[in-house]
């Protein structure tokens, strides 16, 4: 959902989808278009979700068993998005930096570089190890930022332009940051922790967090007849020409809005289950559909990825592919694989399944980074059981999700009427069903032998059809369960 103040009366509107591109004022009855610069681009590029940090100056809580206080901020921005880096003063006298990206957070200090020396930059890249402080860390994030902005008491003078260049070292929970900011660079060690486990106090409520992430910065317009000012209608796809109902004067909607519009129209013709603005319950936790991504791979194989977003509980994905329904989350620690073929997470050994380059083909609503269509990323996958675990990456990235899949009964009670195709669970008789068309089949064809057919030959049959129905209806309760 996105918020803007009317033209006209200066009221708050919602655009309920981001992928919608036209509302009507509830007080005013005013028509309102985006402007066509922050819709053209639907189906080619996302946008990206604004500051939708719980975190904020006089944020309390506990790392290790010491209380800090969140007392300053920047905020950095790279091409693609955007994280805050919150700084903390402990209760014992030390400092600290809780750093807030995609959801993900990670508490760090500043350390003793050690006995190795620091590689350059532009020496490392994504997936290398590197030993450094004692450690070997994976090399899983390696950006260049500028200082966007800052608030409260930092450490260091910051302003617009400050350039921040950081690499992230990743083993299990274990965080070690590289900071090149300086001439001499710096290391901040530390691990990567959840939200709850930090026990904060004083977050922004919810409603803040939504209106702030939510917020269209873009401009709005109000499509308004000329000659007598009244609102006029506009329906997306009939963006040429449209007539004023109050004077009936025929009007041409200028360039931008006929733009805007024709996104929206294509918006609206892009096929998926489910649309930008819909609500999941998961666990007790509404979340809210703000991102949908086609992708493809090399040999064409398409599937269909949603990103639901809750102020408090972070981000979350929904899968549809040709396999069913799977969720998917981000990991915050990372699993053991050094490049072959098992992955270990929690002493659950995972096998790769699948190594591929995917492809977008269309992105539309927000993401916490800037999605593009033609956007390509490696991704290895790993299976144990009825679980996945994927590997992706690019050039400045490197991150770790897990996913389970989903049963129809289950996405429908989390989705709801938000599922535009009602899912159909599999039959529950499957092996009872083949073995009775199996034994029909089999009489057909043998219809006419029956006939003459002495008694010993009927009972033989009777038998034979005995061991194959009775043990398909036995066995079906036992695979339902594993499955």
């Amino acid at each position: 959902m996105q918020t803007v103040a009317c033209p006209s009366c200066g009221a708050q509107v919602e655009f309920k989808s981001r992928a919608s591109v036209m509302a009507v004022c509830g007080f005013c009855k005013s028509s309102i278009v985006k402007d066509a610069d922050s819709v053209k681009d639907i189906g080619k590029m996302s946008d990206v979700l604004q500051d939708y940090s719980p975190i904020q100056l006089g944020t309390a809580g506990q790392y290790d068993g010491v209380a800090f206080d969140v007392i300053g901020r920047i905020q950095l921005r790279y091409p693609g998005g955007m994280w805050n880096e919150w700084y903390l003063l402990f209760a014992d006298g030390h400092n600290g930096w809780l750093s807030d990206a995609s959801a993900q957070y990670a508490v760090t200090s500043e350390c003793a570089p050690g006995a190795e020396p620091i590689p350059s930059f532009d020496s490392l890249r994504i997936g290398q190890r590197v030993a450094l402080a004692g450690t070997v860390g994976i090399a899983a994030d390696i950006r260049s930022a500028q200082c966007v902005g800052g608030q409260g008491e930092l450490p260091f003078r910051v302003g617009a332009g400050w350039l921040a260049r950081v690499v992230d070292l990743r083993r299990d929970d274990g965080f070690l940051t590289i900071d090149y900011s300086d001439p001499v660079p710096k290391l901040y060690r530390g691990r990567s922790v959840s939200l709850d486990a930090l026990k904060p106090q004083l977050l922004r409520d919810d409603a803040a967090v939504r209106d702030s992430a939510g917020k269209l910065t873009s401009p709005v317009a109000r499509l308004a007849c000329p000659s007598c000012g009244a609102s006029v209608p506009v329906v997306a796809g009939l963006t040429v020409r449209s007539i004023c109902p109050s004077c009936h004067q025929r009007l041409d909607t200028n360039t931008n809005i006929t733009r805007a519009l024709e996104a929206g129209a294509r918006m609206e013709r892009t096929p998926s289950t489910l649309d930008l603005g819909a609500n999941a319950t998961i666990s007790g936790t509404t979340y809210e559909l703000i991102g949908l991504l086609h992708r493809r791979d090399a040999d064409g194989e398409r599937w269909t990825e949603y990103l639901l977003y809750h102020p408090r509980a972070g981000l979350l994905w929904l899968i549809e592919t040709d396999d069913g329904w799977y969720q998917a989350k981000v990991q915050d620690i990372w699993p053991n694989w050094d490049g072959a073929t098992v992955a270990t997470l929690d002493e659950k050994r995972f096998t790769q399944i699948a190594s591929y380059r995917a492809t977008v083909e269309f992105a539309a609503g927000a993401f916490n980074w800037q999605v593009s269509a033609g956007d390509t990323v490696e991704i290895v996958e790993f299976e144990a059981g009825r679980a996945r675990l994927a590997m992706e990456r690019n050039a400045e990235e490197m991150t770790w999700s897990l996913a389970t899949q989903v049963p129809p009964d289950m996405l429908s009670a989390w989705l709801g009427k938000a599922l535009k195709t009602p899912l159909r669970a599999a039959s529950p008789h499957r092996l009872r069903t083949v073995a009775i068309w199996f034994l029909i089949a089999l009489a057909v064809a043998n219809a006419i032998p029956f006939m003459f057919a002495n008694d010993d030959t009927w009972l033989a049959l009777g038998l034979a059809a005995a061991a194959i129905y009775f043990p398909a209806k036995w066995l079906e309760p036992s695979l339902e369960d594993d499955a």
